[in-house]
């Protein structure tokens, strides 16, 4: 099982630079479990930032629990379907659809 921590410290890795050099968004994860955790991901025109804690204002907070996080994942589940059946809450689900197969969610 992957934590939020290590997925979204492999994320610089993984994403193309050219991907994301127009996007500027602020991200929060907040996966309860033993690999969960709260974590704020700031992608801003190329560059990717990992914290811990939930820092400034996000666009969108991702809210479930480390069992349906890996499930995304490995794409065990999709994404509209973990919402849609209460498994995941996010705020502003506009703002998360945008960047999910980016971020290798789906």
């Amino acid at each position: 099982m992957i934590s939020i921590k290590e997925f979204l410290n492999q994320l610089p890795d993984k994403v193309a630079k050219e991907a994301i050099s127009d996007i500027r968004t602020v991200l929060h994860f907040d996966i309860s479990g033993d690999t969960g955790g709260l974590y704020t991901l700031k992608i801003d025109q190329g560059n990717i930032e990992v914290n811990e804690g939930l820092i400034g204002d996000a666009k969108s907070t991702i809210r479930t629990s480390d069992k349906v996080f890996n499930d995304l994942v490995n794409k065990e589940i999709n994404p509209m379907m973990a919402l849609m059946t209460g498994k995941m809450k996010v705020s502003n689900p506009g703002e998360i659809m945008k960047y999910v197969k980016l971020l290798g969610l789906m």
